[in-house]
């Protein structure tokens, strides 16, 4: 096998990720070590372990990663890494061990924006070019539209102005006393629940600009559970994770729409852990189609934090004419994509 490989690293947070690419960002081998197990009785990650188990499994995962692609780092072109956003002690542990691979192979290193990762990789599967188009990325840490001209061309629309749709989600769930992490199981239950039996606001519906916030619905879910005197249950229950999800997709759909009618954009990508929302990526696609706007959904396998996503950007950036990084940079756990 020639030269040619890209391979990622991603820590931005408690997932443990590697993949191997193509020189054109296709993934070969892609592996995640989750953590969920370890912060659980904690109710949230918890950074030193986080970090900590970063450094123990980061090797093997590598190691697993060449074997399952049958190459070894004398195959690869360049490296990457997720540089920021994300947890100081975590972001470390693969920048630096990213960088010393780079050093000791002679080869160049790439740092990645986590949110560039999220926002170009609904383009991984199916595996297209990266065309001019408006972003949506709305994970537990992020919620952000992005104009996207091209790779590296970036211009931000709106951000939540407090939580993030995932972060609200995970809170709720944790107020209704479900297992960790409560978003997804909140997600779950609301799959057979009536979504108009509990009347949550829709925040900045109509602020007439494109950012986000999910703090007031979070707290309008507090006293509603307070008002019942009781933390619903059965059908309850249901119709409570449903009503409060349509309160979420409501406002996501809309100001995604907003967005490709304010830019002329004709496409546009969802992409982030919340992303897998089926309710979600159901409403979008009918939205979508109503509008004329296309939608591309990031594959499931590509939507929570991967190394996949790493590798593709490294690739395309590559491709584009962006030059690697400088050796000596820092992590920065607060980078920004534009």
């Amino acid at each position: 096998m020639s030269s040619s490989l890209v391979l990622a690293i991603e820590t931005s947070c408690d997932e443990t990720a590697a993949a191997l690419a193509d020189e054109s960002g296709r993934p070969i081998a892609s592996k995640v070590a989750s953590q969920i197990q370890l912060h659980a009785p904690y109710g949230g990650v918890v950074p030193e372990l986080a970090s900590r188990n970063h450094s123990l499994d980061l090797r093997p995962l590598v190691e697993a990663t060449f074997a399952e692609a049958e190459c070894g780092p004398g195959d690869l072109a360049i490296v990457a890494a997720t540089s920021g956003p994300g947890l100081a002690s975590s972001l470390l542990v693969g920048d630096t061990f990213a960088k010393a691979l780079a050093v000791g192979l002679g080869k160049p290193f790439f740092s990645i924006n986590h949110l560039e990762g999220h926002l170009l990789s609904p383009f991984l599967h199916p595996f297209r070019p990266v065309e001019p188009h408006v972003a949506l990325v709305v994970s537990g840490g992020h919620t952000l539209l992005v104009d996207v001209e091209g790779v590296g061309r970036y211009r931000l629309l709106g951000s939540t102005k407090d939580d993030a749709a995932g972060e609200a989600f995970d809170k709720v769930g944790k107020l209704l006393g479900l297992p960790y992490p409560g978003g997804p199981v909140v997600a779950r239950l609301a799959e057979t629940g009536r979504r108009d039996a509990f009347e949550f606001p829709r925040s900045m519906l109509r602020s007439g600009d494109l950012d986000f916030s999910f703090s007031g619905l979070k707290t309008s879910a507090r006293y509603a559970i307070e008002r019942l005197g009781h933390v619903p249950e059965g059908a309850e229950l249901t119709d409570f994770c449903a009503s409060f999800e349509e309160a979420v997709v409501d406002v996501l759909v809309s100001k995604l729409l907003a967005a490709c009618l304010g830019s002329g954009r004709r496409l546009a990508a969802v992409s982030g852990g919340v992303s897998c929302n089926r309710r979600l990526r159901l409403r979008i696609a009918e939205e979508g189609a109503r509008a004329d706007v296309e939608i591309l959904l990031a594959a499931p396998a590509y939507s929570t934090d991967n190394a996949a996503m790493i590798a593709f950007a490294a690739a395309r950036r590559r491709e584009a004419g962006i030059a690697p990084s400088p050796l000596d940079g820092d992590i920065d756990p607060n980078w920004r994509i534009a």
